[in-house]
């Protein structure tokens, strides 16, 4: 009996022959489809958000302004990524003009021109401050400015969902008692530049690079919501946490970025070291999940405490270590 197709497979052959009669969206739509849904085909879907942009499309020519910034199926070229991200706006992206407004950018401007100063003054970041050194735990003060903040809560708040943990035993992620509050994921489809400077500042710090990072998350804890104890490490003794660990390399670094301050308790509690951190808006507080020989640091067991009155937002990034060969 012939295997029935699956919805995408019909839903992506569609797409292709909607594209190659000239339809537009049809280019943008699949392109978008093959770079964000498995099963993945990224010169595909590079190749038809190339052909989409280079047709005016404005949500086409903004993905390709984020690629361009994290060199993901691009060459890394962060004046490019402006580049593409003016053209956007001038295609009718009210997403990219805003981008420009708070890069303090033009949208009319000679291509590239004025870039370079801009870029370099949003990647600067201020020096670290170790604090602890076994565990390894630093805090960066100022690292985002408020403005940056702002935008990315304005972005998260509208796809806010109940926040997941991975499961012992199956590797997926469902709801646990354990964490209470809520989240939001920046795949990059859905990303921006204001996110991939965030991810370039942070890969800065660790000495990482972002193509080890997992997707950029805000976080939300409402009055009394928290994450109790626990590491963010992955048990190498656990079924799922050491064939996720297989495919995508230890989870090494976990990076935090307060992106307010008008709420009171809510730290990042570490228990076994008797120590909070409340970062003001826009500072930061990092650790390594893991000790400089590569082994789980069980000291690293920390909490999401609640804040007890007015909300709390964060950013969090998570950075993988190298795959180990089989």
């Amino acid at each position: 009996m012939e295997t029935p197709a699956s919805p995408l497979k019909e839903i992506r052959t569609r797409l292709r022959q909607d594209a190659a009669a000239g339809d537009v969206a049809a280019m943008a739509e699949l392109g978008r489809s093959l770079l964000a849904e498995p099963p993945f085909a990224p010169y595909d879907g590079i190749k038809f958000t190339m052909e989409a942009a280079q047709k005016g499309h404005a949500d086409a020519t903004h993905l390709l302004a984020v690629f361009a910034a994290c060199g993901a199926g691009l060459k890394q070229d962060w004046s490019a990524a402006v580049d593409y991200l003016r053209h956007a706006a001038r295609f009718g992206s009210s997403l990219a003009r805003e981008q420009l407004a708070l890069l303090e950018l033009a949208v009319d401007a000679a291509p590239v021109s004025d870039a370079a100063p801009a870029i370099a003054r949003w990647l600067a970041t201020p020096s670290p401050r170790m604090v602890h050194s076994a565990p390894r735990i630093g805090v960066v003060e100022n690292f985002l400015t408020p403005a940056f903040c702002d935008w990315l809560i304005r972005r998260a708040r509208p796809q806010l969902k109940r926040a997941e943990t991975y499961g012992r035993g199956t590797g997926t992620a469902s709801v646990v008692a354990a964490r209470t509050g809520s989240s939001m994921d920046f795949p990059i489809v859905e990303a921006d530049l204001v996110v991939a400077l965030v991810r370039e500042k942070i890969a800065q710090i660790c000495n990482l690079p972002t193509r080890q990072m997992e997707h950029t998350v805000i976080l939300h804890y409402a009055p009394g919501q928290q994450y109790f104890q626990h590491y963010d490490f992955l048990d190498e003794k656990d079924s799922g946490g050491a064939q996720d660990i297989a495919q995508r390399g230890q989870r090494v670094f976990t990076f935090l970025i307060y992106l307010n301050d008008d709420f009171t308790a809510g730290e990042t509690g570490f228990p076994r070291l008797d120590w909070r951190y409340k970062g003001r808006k826009g500072d930061a507080v990092f650790f390594w999940n893991v000790t400089p020989d590569g082994a789980c640091d069980r000291e690293t067991l920390h909490a999401g405490l609640p804040p007890a009155q007015g909300e709390k937002w964060l950013l969090s990034q998570w950075i993988r270590g190298p795959v180990r060969p089989a």
